[in-house]
C-alpha cells in the first residue's frame, strides 16, 4: 500500500532490496535487463506484478484478511525508558526522516534496518547515535570491479574452498577483505548488514557508534562506557521475535527457536500437511529458497514424495542445533541462520533437481563451467528434474549480461 494504515508495519519509501536481481528472481522467470541491479521496493513490486500476470496468477490472489501485529522491543530494555520523555518506536513504525529534523537519535540495532535508519535519519537530524552490544561485520552491496557483491561471493566454487580450506582460514580471509573498511575479527560467527552509505556518514561525524544503552533518564541514555548523551528520540531497530498462537498444540517456539525438519515440517504431525516457508535467515536472496521450498512443500503435500520418519527427523534437528550453536555468537538472530548454497542444495536433493556437475562438465563444459565457477543463480534449479524450465541454460549463459547491462 502507498498510505498504510496507521499501526500496520510497511517499508520505508527509500528501501531498496540487499540481494542483486540475479540473485533474487524467481527461478523461471529472469528480472528484465533494464532493472537495476540493486532494485526499490517499487521495482521489486513491479517485478512481482510481471510474474503474476505472465503466469495468470492474478486471478487466484486474495486479499488477506486483517491481522493483529506487534512489534517487539528487546526482551530486556534498557532501565528507564518507561521515564524517558522523547519519542520512542520500532523500526517497523518508522516512515520519513523529515519527522526527526533537528533532533538528537539514537538507534539501537546495527541489523540491516538498524544501519539504513541511522543513515537516513542522519540526513535531517542533528545528530545520529548508532548504539550496538557487539558490532557487525558491513558488506557493500558493489564488489570488485563493480560487481553485485552477492554474484561474487555466492559460487560453488567458493563454497568448495571454504570446505577444503576450514572455516578458520576462510574467515581469516574474508576478514582480511572487509577489514580494509571495518576493524573487525571473526567474520563466520554471525549474520553480516550491508549498507554503502554508513563508513562515510561515520566518517564526517554525523553517525556516532556508540556501545551499549546501560540506562535512559527523562532526556538522556547512558552507555556501558559510562558517556551520556542528550537525545530527542530512540529508534529501537532490534528485529522481531516470531510466534504462531493460531498452531499452538502444534508448534512450540522457544527463545526464537522452533523445531522443524530442514526449516520446514513439524516432526512430530500425524500427517505432513504443514510447511513452514521463508522461516530462515540466509546470507543471500530469501525469495529462492522460498520458491525451492514451496516446490518441496507441494510434492510431500501431493503425496509424490515422503518425509523420514518422526525420530530422524527429530535427530536431524538436534544435529543442526548443535551445529549452529558452536558456530554462531549466540542471537535470535542466528537461531535460523542458514548457508545459501548448501541450503538450497539440501532442498534441491530432496525435491531431485539438484545440479549434476559432473554430468554437466561430460555433456555440456561451458554451461558447466558458469554453474561452477559463476554466481549461483536459481536458474541452477530448474536444469533438471521436476519443474524443469527449457530456457535456464540460457538464463544462466546470459547472467552477465543482464549484470552488466
Amino acid at each position: 500500500q502507498e498510505h498504510p494504515e496507521e499501526g500496520r508495519a510497511s517499508i520505508y519509501r527509500s528501501v531498496i532490496i540487499n540481494t542483486s536481481k540475479e540473485m533474487m528472481c524467481f527461478s523461471d522467470f529472469p528480472v528484465p535487463e533494464d532493472f537495476p541491479n540493486y532494485m526499490h521496493n517499487s521495482k521489486i513490486m513491479e517485478y512481482f506484478r510481471m510474474y503474476a500476470q505472465h503466469f495468470d496468477l492474478l486471478r487466484h490472489i486474495r486479499d488477506p484478511p486483517p491481522q493483529h501485529q506487534e512489534a517487539k522491543h528487546p526482551s530486556t530494555p534498557p532501565t528507564g525508558i518507561e521515564k524517558f520523555k522523547g519519542r520512542y518506536l520500532h523500526s517497523r513504525d518508522y516512515k520519513d526522516p523529515q519527522d526527526f529534523t533537528g533532533k538528537r537519535v539514537v538507534v539501537i540495532g546495527i541489523g540491516n534496518s538498524g544501519l539504513d535508519l541511522a543513515v537516513e535519519i542522519s540526513q535531517t537530524a542533528k545528530q545520529v547515535f548508532l548504539s550496538t552490544r557487539r558490532g557487525a561485520w558491513i558488506l557493500n552491496r558493489v564488489g570488485d570491479q563493480g560487481y553485485p557483491i552477492d554474484t561474487i561471493l555466492t559460487t560453488r566454487m567458493k563454497v568448495f574452498l571454504q570446505m577444503l580450506l576450514g572455516p578458520s582460514m576462510a574467515s581469516d580471509y574474508a576478514e582480511k577483505q572487509m577489514s580494509a573498511r571495518f576493524d573487525h575479527s571473526q567474520i563466520l560467527d554471525q549474520h553480516p548488514s550491508i549498507n554503502d552509505d554508513l563508513p562515510n556518514r561515520i566518517i564526517s561525524g554525523k553517525v556516532l557508534v556508540k556501545p551499549n544503552i546501560r540506562e535512559f533518564t527523562e532526556t538522556s541514555a547512558i552507555f556501558d562506557d559510562g558517556t551520556r548523551e542528550e537525545i530527542d528520540a530512540v529508534v529501537f531497530a532490534t528485529g522481531y521475535s516470531f510466534s504462531f498462537p493460531f498452531l499452538e498444540g502444534y508448534v512450540k517456539v522457544v527463545e526464537n527457536q522452533i523445531p522443524l525438519y530442514k526449516f520446514m515440517f513439524p516432526p512430530d504431525l500425524e500427517k505432513p500437511t504443514l510447511a513452514f516457508i521463508g522461516l530462515v535467515q540466509p546470507l543471500g536472496a530469501i525469495m529462492p529458497i522460498s520458491e525451492l521450498q514451496c516446490r518441496w512443500a507441494t510434492r510431500v503435500f501431493k503425496g509424490l514424495l515422503d518425509l523420514p520418519p518422526s525420530a530422524n527427523m527429530l535427530a536431524d534437528i538436534m544435529q543442526t542445533k548443535e551445529e549452529m550453536a558452536k558456530r554462531y555468537v549466540k542471537s535470535q538472530r542466528h537461531t535460523i541462520q542458514v548457508d545459501y548454497i548448501p541450503y538450497m542444495d539440501e532442498l534441491a536433493c530432496q525435491v531431485g533437481v539438484k545440479p549434476n556437475l559432473l554430468a554437466l562438465f561430460l555433456t555440456d563444459p561451458k554451461l558447466a563451467l558458469e554453474v561452477l565457477f559463476g554466481p549461483c543463480t536459481p536458474y541452477q534449479y530448474r536444469l533438471r528434474g521436476p519443474g524443469k524450465w527449457p530456457g535456464a541454460r540460457e538464463a544462466i549463459l546470459t547472467q552477465h549480461q543482464r549484470v552488466v547491462k
